[in-house]
Parts: C-alpha cells; sequence; structure tokens
C-alpha cells in the first residue's frame, strides 16, 4: 500500500504540472471510485473547474478545485495516478481530460481507492480530524507527543504506529523499518516505553520516511511515479522482507512474525522480544468433599 513518502512523491511531482490546468471532461470509468456519489453527478461537479494545487494529509490526495471544493483520494492498495500516460495502460478508473491536451488517469487494480468530493474548509477540516491524526514531519509530532498517545495502552507499537488516527501516513513497511531504527520490538506494549525511547522512535520514524521520500518511494507491486517510473526505496530496506538476510546492524539473521496480522519483520537481536506477562492463577482452598469451587 502506498504510504506517506510514496504518496508524498506523487503529490511533488503532479503538483507543478496540475496547478492551473481545467478539468475539460472527467470520465468516470469505474462508478465504484466515486461511490457514494453517481457517476455522471461527480463529472458535473468537477468539470470545468481549475485544478489551484494539490496537497497531502496522511495517505490521502487532496485536489483544491476552488470556492472550498475539494476532490479527495485515497490510493488504497494498488492506486496509481498517471500523468500524461498510454491511453491503452490497464486498470484504468478514471480519466481527466485536462487543458492544453493532457490527461490524468487514475489507474487501480484492485479497485479499492476512493474518490470523495468535499465542500467547505470546515468540512475538510472535520474529515480528516476524524480519521488522521498528527502529521510525522510536523511541529507537533516528537516524542513527548508519542508518550501521551500511548499512555496507557496496551496493544503492540506495531498496531499503534499502524493506526492512522494516532501518527498519519505509516503503513506496514514504514512502521518495520522506523522499529528497527529505534532498536525496538514491534509487539512491545504501546504505552510500556521509557520517555528516552519515545524521543528514539519519534526520530526514527521521520528518519524512515525521510529515506523513503529521498528513494521516491518503495516499488513493491503497484506502486509507480506518475510519469510511470518506480520508486527504489525497496532496494534499501533494513530489515522489511530482508527475512533470512543478515541485520545491517548485527549480522543475525533478520526474521518474519505476524503482528496486528501484518508481515513484520525484526532482528531479534537488536529488538529484544518483551517479556510475555500471564496472569497468576488463584488456587481456592479445596471443600471437604475435596472439590474446589
Amino acid at each position: 500500500m502506498p504510504e506517506l513518502p510514496e504518496v508524498e512523491t506523487i503529490r511533488s511531482q503532479l503538483d507543478p504540472v496540475l496547478r492551473g490546468k481545467r478539468v475539460s471532461k472527467l470520465t468516470v470509468l469505474d462508478p465504484k471510485w466515486g461511490s457514494p456519489v453517481a457517476a455522471t453527478e461527480l463529472s458535473e461537479i468537477v468539470e470545468g473547474r481549475t485544478i489551484e494545487r494539490l496537497s497531502r494529509r496522511g495517505k490521502y490526495l487532496i485536489f483544491d478545485l476552488g470556492d472550498e471544493l475539494a476532490l479527495v483520494c485515497h490510493l488504497r492498495m494498488t492506486g496509481n495516478f498517471l500523468y500524461d500516460a498510454d491511453a491503452e495502460v490497464l486498470y484504468q478508473r478514471a480519466l481527466f481530460q485536462l487543458s492544453a491536451g493532457h490527461t490524468l488517469r487514475f489507474t487501480d487494480p484492485r479497485r479499492f481507492g476512493p474518490a470523495e468530493v468535499i465542500v467547505g474548509a470546515a468540512a475538510l477540516d472535520q474529515y480528516f480530524e476524524a480519521r488522521l491524526g498528527v502529521e510525522p514531519f510536523s511541529d507537533g509530532f516528537d516524542g513527548s507527543a508519542l508518550r501521551k498517545m500511548a499512555k496507557g495502552r496496551r496493544g503492540s507499537l506495531k498496531a499503534f504506529l499502524l493506526d492512522q488516527r494516532r501518527v498519519a501516513g505509516i503503513g506496514n513497511i514504514y512502521a518495520d523499518e522506523a522499529l528497527f531504527r529505534a532498536e525496538v520490538h514491534p509487539l512491545r506494549e504501546a504505552g510500556s516505553l521509557q520517555a528516552a525511547k519515545y524521543d528514539d522512535l519519534a526520530a526514527a520514524i521521520r528518519d524512515a520516511l525521510q529515506a523513503g521520500l529521498d528513494a521516491g518511494g518503495a516499488t513493491i507491486d503497484d506502486f509507480r511515479h506518475a510519469d510511470g517510473l518506480y520508486g527504489s526505496f525497496q532496494d534499501e530496506f533494513l530489515v522489511h522482507r530482508r527475512e533470512g538476510e543478515p541485520c545491517p546492524r548485527c549480522g543475525f539473521e533478520v526474521s518474519k512474525i505476524v503482528v496486528a496480522g501484518r508481515g513484520t519483520y525484526l532482528c531479534g537481536r537488536c529488538q529484544k522480544r518483551p517479556r510475555a506477562t500471564t496472569r497468576r492463577r488463584v488456587v481456592r482452598p479445596a471443600d471437604r468433599s475435596g472439590r474446589r469451587p
């Protein structure tokens, strides 16, 4: 699934070429893309409008169409926006015909990526407040913020990082890479770290995301740049998808486990597994018949 670095890579590529271009026609090729708004209604709303800018929030792309009208899109697992791509490119779900003869095509083999029209700045803020937490590169993100969010939470750190309502934009790849950098086991309880370790984790999250940005994102399955090229961060993974290979820090073999339903990669030596906690069984004395309650 495209995560923050992949979505930001697409945004940074598309924003300069889309700004000021008019959507002369929007053809919704898959009615599921703009659901629950009907394809014809969605086209009528967008057509004739000028794209003022393209921004990002978490894993969402936001097309600013002026007059406080926004088209919010999510790539989900396999979505891509391709600029001036081959007309025969596979899995097209929507086609934007733009001024000066340019095109923008949304492709999505698995058909999970949605689009939604939101009217009004307040409604847009409310939309994201209900879905997303702090941005990792914002001033509000640091170890103290992580510690406050995680306080009292007994679920795993991996699950905590994947929860978009806590930290926006982190997915399976960057959670693994950040936890390895911070030398924290993914099964550690989210609220169990020392204050200094939350600082380490916050820094590690930013480092992992920045490495992904610098490499133009990671292409494992379907992610592509707006021009159809692939990202290269998959060639720089420290542990993710490196099962059986030596840890780049200590040489111990990288292993794979399942955490929060996701394949999770780690170094068992650098990331010490937390001690199992078990409840002590209270044994009550037997009654005269020898039976225990």
